[in-house]
């Protein structure tokens, strides 16, 4: 049974699994220090994972797919990055060293994991069971979901402990794009329903196809966004790398023609250490060299 899709529900292992997560950064915290903006991220993260378990948007995902995707979306992408966001570098580095945490944070494992997490939980089979599972599955399902994405966001937020060049988190980011945005659109383009938990549940007169395909544009759409936007931040710093690398040499070329000699600094140095002996050498010469008399005076 559905229940209403105005409700603001309950669920007391959901909370305590963000009140967990929140005791642990603030712990965490209060010996690796954090400043204000990441602590604000961290806090809104956890206060959007608290959102998709207790506000409507919980209540509606049971009876529309638009508003379970939205969900995902969420748990899948926006909390991650802003949980991850709230770890300032010194304790990333620390839960880096963990071996497990290395080796999924690895960027091809961690980008396979989030589309893998992605696809088999929109296998119609398995995403019709999560609904009709709302207590065990469904749980699994959105955990699940979270996981990956912190897995995901790992490598573009933190340099520990696989440190990619501004470059390459863009090439990642539109990877993960061009390989997860598929899902939205075949959602947006099939001709019937494929999720059989839906049949007649819809609301405000949509029907299932039509909020099928509002539910595939609006997660394409979501990851445009969200990715162009992290991918246009690290393009921006990889061309500022690129162009302070090139005003290096330039900058060493202005020091030496600034002294108005062409010629490289060991070069000019070692003319101006041989002029100075030749002018010793003349000084000591005329020093020595006994005087002529004058033209013209007789000898007396």
């Amino acid at each position: 049974m559905r229940p209403d899709p105005y409700a603001w529900t309950t669920h007391p292992e959901a909370l305590a699994a963000v009140v967990l997560l929140a005791g642990s950064y603030a712990l965490a915290v209060r010996r690796i220090l954090a400043p204000r903006w990441r602590i604000v991220c961290f806090a809104a993260g956890a206060v959007l994972l608290a959102a998709t378990a207790v506000t409507p948007l919980d209540a509606l995902s049971f009876h529309l797919l638009s508003a379970h995707l939205l969900q995902n979306v969420v748990l899948a992408e926006w909390a991650p990055a802003l949980v991850l966001l709230g770890l300032p570098p010194a304790l990333a580095a620390s839960l880096a060293r963990i071996p497990a945490i290395g080796f999924l944070t690895r960027p091809a494992v961690a980008l396979s994991v989030w589309l893998a997490t992605y696809v088999v939980w929109h296998l119609p089979p398995l995403y019709d069971a999560a609904l009709e599972h709302p207590a065990t599955l469904l749980h699994l399902e959105h955990g699940s979901y979270f996981a990956a994405g912190c897995l995901f966001w790992w490598p573009v937020l933190h340099d520990e402990p696989w440190r990619m060049v501004a470059g390459m988190r863009a090439a990642y980011l539109v990877a993960a794009f061009v390989l997860a945005s598929p899902i939205g659109l075949l959602l947006a383009l099939l001709p019937e329903p494929v999720y059989s938990y839906y049949d007649g549940g819809g609301l405000w007169g949509l029907s299932d196809l039509t909020d099928q395909q509002i539910a595939g544009v609006t997660m394409a759409s979501e990851q445009a966004v969200v990715f162009f936007a992290a991918f246009a931040v690290f393009l921006l710093r990889f061309l500022r790398e690129e162009e302070s690398r090139d005003l290096e040499p330039a900058s060493a070329n202005d020091g030496r023609e600034t002294s108005g000699d062409p010629r490289p600094a060991p070069a000019r140095n070692a003319h101006g250490s041989q002029g100075r002996q030749a002018a010793q050498r003349r000084s000591h010469s005329s020093c020595c060299r006994p005087r002529r008399r004058p033209w013209g005076r007789s000898r007396g």
